[in-house]
């Protein structure tokens, strides 16, 4: 079956084609961080408007890469939820009308189970069950994952997200969005035996976050440090070490717990955040220790893209789920309520 993805939950416009088969034939995505840089964050009208732009010469541009026609498409994937709802609407209201045209099905997927499946696009993907730690965007959670479609939540962030606090704590030091990459540029360069942080949460028993204490002290010892309301560099790359060894180490943590408390001797990280190199060494040092695997996707299905989109919704068509006539996104949607796929 060959699926054509289409994501645009929020600022990149992605779109792929997978082939249960041979796999993935062709991606392509544009990113809008220059559209929004200049106002430190997204800006839900304007990320529409470049998805309606973008979103049809993507297409043609990964037909071309998969050297097929449009009628060698055998079922349309989009991006129902979570995310902004106007840009929800470009990708399945365009999703559902080329199903329509082609002839073929269509099904909405949940972004965040784009996101969990990604690391099965690689050569060596895991096995289920396992844990998963999704952080990306306005999500931080930990998940138990039996199969596809049968999830059960283990923590999650009561506050902000670990990529919310990242685009905080960037700002804050007078670095530019996303903040993310941007924090992580920077504390390379940090001394990060200077400052400890907290590590939020973690000295109380259960597997839910907490940021929001995190940024807060970020800001207090950033203003502390200005001179005449300016922060040095060697103060800001070592607040920037500071604070993403503490969301690291905090992420490890509950990870460590999650996978003690379930038995389960495979992690998988998905989202943004898994595309840091700090996190990604920190939890192959913690899964060592615990006899554990760790997977995670190549960075560049780490961000929003259509790949993953493509192969979660291929993997529901299989199993003979499809969306109706109806376009129906969900800006909020509890992944734990998705339908599972049926076994044998």
């Amino acid at each position: 079956m060959r699926v054509l993805g289409i994501e645009t939950s929020c600022d990149e416009t992605g779109v792929a084609i997978y082939d249960s088969e041979a796999g993935l034939l062709g991606d392509a995505l544009y990113s809008q961080v220059a559209v929004h840089a200049e106002y430190g964050g997204v800006v839900p009208e304007l990320a529409s408007r470049d998805h309606v732009r973008k979103l049809l010469p993507l297409v043609k541009e990964v037909l071309q890469q998969a050297d097929m026609q449009a009628d060698a498409i055998d079922a349309v994937a989009y991006t129902a939820g979570p995310g902004l709802i106007g840009a929800l609407m470009v990708g399945a209201s365009t999703g559902r009308a080329m199903a329509l045209a082609w002839g073929v099905p269509a099904i909405g997927v949940h972004h965040m189970e784009g996101h969990l499946l990604a690391p099965m696009l690689e050569e060596h993907p895991p096995a289920f069950p396992f844990v998963a730690l999704l952080v990306s965007g306005g999500h931080t959670q930990l998940v138990q994952v039996d199969g596809i479609g049968e999830y059960t939540l283990l923590g999650e962030s009561l506050d902000d997200a670990a990529g919310e606090a990242f685009d905080k704590a960037a700002k804050m030091i007078g670095l530019n969005y996303p903040g993310g990459p941007e924090v992580a540029r920077l504390a390379e360069q940090g001394d990060r035996s200077r400052f400890r942080f907290p590590r939020p949460m973690t000295d109380r028993p259960g597997l839910d976050f907490s940021f929001s204490g995190l940024k807060t002290f970020t800001l207090n010892t950033s203003n502390d440090l200005r001179v005449d309301g300016v922060l040095a560099e060697k103060d800001r790359c070592d607040i920037a070490a500071a604070f993403e060894d503490a969301v690291v180490d905090t992420l490890a943590i509950k990870c460590r717990r999650a996978l003690q408390q379930t038995g389960f001797k495979q992690l998988i990280i998905a989202g943004g955040v898994s595309a840091n190199q700090r996190l990604r060494e920190r939890l192959e040092e913690m899964v060592k220790k615990e006899r554990a695997a760790l997977f995670y996707a190549r960075p560049r299905f780490c961000t929003d893209n259509g790949a993953m989109i493509a192969y979660a919704g291929c993997q529901r068509l299989m199993a003979g789920q499809s969306s109706d006539l109806s376009i129906q996104c969900q800006p909020r949607w509890p992944m734990d309520t998705l339908e599972p796929i049926t076994k044998g």
